[in-house]
């Protein structure tokens, strides 16, 4: 294994850019021997997640995925040296809004962290704990603070602009990003939502929606056109269709989606919904599906369990958790960034196109929740819903250790599953981004234990559709 050498506080975004630049130099159906020789020259981290992401059984999907990665960070910095705009966004807007414009570029704080834990040596840590060090309390959220926190060290790449819109649905999230705006004195525009979800409330939310465009527009200097707002939109409802059409393919047992489509699907929901490299992963992963499923592929002799995980997964070791499942017979049926509930846009008029974009961001995974006049409420009926559509035999809840929401109701949440449809629900304990507090072999030993001892004596074979 070749020498690690980290230099001092190198920018994440500029650091994961360069890694990825190696995605365009990965070919498609690549070979054993050839994955092993490009795995063999990578340092520790990266080479664990590379494995995970070049199983045969997903490779060329993957190969596809690292291509949509690089292809998005290019097109943030070679868009801003030409003029374009850069905004951070969170994982719960919608970026299809902002490629509307011709002058807007989204970057998403959660995907950016999570692309510094997969693919930097020492998973961005390093970042975390920077912003530790300037006071920032130790219950912020991995998810975003390992980007603000490279952003902070004021040698990484700065966006133009940030858009807030977690207020009620994940407080320290609209903080975090508030004070990277104020502390680096980059523009701040908000998107609110009202957690009244009568019509009242809801004419509400697509006001402020509309008043954030127009800041936008103000901010650009340049007006929504319609006709590219129909291409975009066009193309966000292509890949909201196929989302629906693999969302279909998980109803089979044994499951023919990969675990790691999981990741894959809101991966691209939260980069590059509205392009069509949006279209085209969406649909590699629905043709790769169907032909498992017509050869009745599945890595384990046979599915053991189908499990919905309630709120995000983990991150840090890729291979340990979404390949290990399925090689285990464990099913991931998907977690709560995968409840997008995608909605096709009426493309009419620049009017139905704003409402309908309005309305999606009002429904982004914990907006709709946690963002909900009553958050265990709405949660454990979304959570209830997935469920029972996709015959999930259990729920296993991340329990990140900041998101003091979801702590809040997941007791509520447990409690009603297994009442009103038998469902249990594991509680694990541990950072989703931050492998220091609890390790991967610490939550594998606790999923097996409680697969083998509740699940798998209460289970009865999973039936399939068609």
């Amino acid at each position: 294994m070749p020498a690690t050498q980290l230099r001092e506080y190198e920018g994440l975004i500029n650091r994961v850019s360069e890694i990825f630049t190696i995605a365009d130099k990965l070919p498609y159906n690549m070979t054993d021997e050839e994955v092993e020789g490009v795995l063999h020259i990578l340092p520790g981290d990266l080479e664990k997640t590379l494995r995970a992401f070049l199983s045969p059984r997903v490779r060329n999907n993957s190969v596809q995925f690292l291509k949509m990665i690089k292809a998005w960070l290019t097109g943030a910095r070679e868009g801003q040296q030409h003029g374009k705009k850069v905004f951070l966004v969170p994982f719960n807007f919608p970026v299809e809004a902002l490629y509307c414009f011709e002058n807007a570029w989204p970057v998403t704080s959660e995907v950016l962290s999570t692309m510094g834990v997969a693919a930097l040596e020492g998973q961005g840590e390093r970042y975390w704990d920077y912003a530790m060090g300037l006071g920032l309390p130790d219950f912020a959220c991995s998810a975003n603070m390992i980007e603000v926190g490279s952003a902070l060290t004021s040698i990484d790449f700065v966006p133009d602009a940030v858009i807030s819109d977690c207020f009620g649905s994940c407080d320290i999230n609209s903080k975090t990003h508030e004070f990277l705006a104020r502390y680096m004195d980059i523009p701040l525009i908000f998107l609110e939502k009202p957690v009244d979800d009568t019509e009242r409330g809801i004419n509400q939310y697509y006001r402020y929606f509309n008043t954030m465009v127009e800041e936008i527009e103000e901010f650009l200097g340049e007006r929504l056109d319609e006709q590219r707002m129909r291409d975009v939109i066009g193309l966000a409802n292509q890949a909201s269709e196929l989302f629906w059409e693999l969302w279909d393919l998980h109803k089979f047992s044994p499951c023919p989606v990969p675990n790691i489509f999981s990741l894959f699907t809101y991966g691209t929901r939260f980069v590059a919904w509205g392009t069509e490299r949006a279209v085209e992963i969406m649909q590699s992963m629905v043709d790769t599906a169907r032909e498992r499923l017509e050869n009745g592929s599945y890595p384990s002799e046979r599915e053991m369990v189908r499990s919905m995980w309630s709120y995000t997964s983990y991150y840090f070791d890729m291979a340990g958790l979404f390949n290990w499942m399925e090689e285990n017979g464990i099913t991931h049926l998907g977690d709560g960034l995968n409840l997008v509930f995608p909605r096709i846009v009426d493309t009419t008029s620049r009017e139905t196109m704003l409402k309908g974009l309005a309305e999606i961001a009002r429904n982004m995974p914990m907006t709709r929740q946690m963002g909900a006049s009553s958050m265990s409420v709405q949660w454990l009926d979304d959570i209830m819903y997935a469920s029972k559509e996709l015959n999930a035999d259990c729920v296993i809840y991340c329990g990140h250790h900041s998101c003091k929401q979801t702590w809040s109701g997941a007791s509520i949440v447990r409690s009603e599953l297994m009442k009103r449809a038998k469902i249990p629900t594991l509680f694990l304990q541990g950072d989703s981004w931050i492998r220091r507090m609890t390790p991967m072999s610490v939550l594998q030993e606790t999923i097996n234990e409680f697969v083998n001892t509740i699940v798998k004596k209460r289970r009865t074979p999973a039936g399939t559709v068609g």
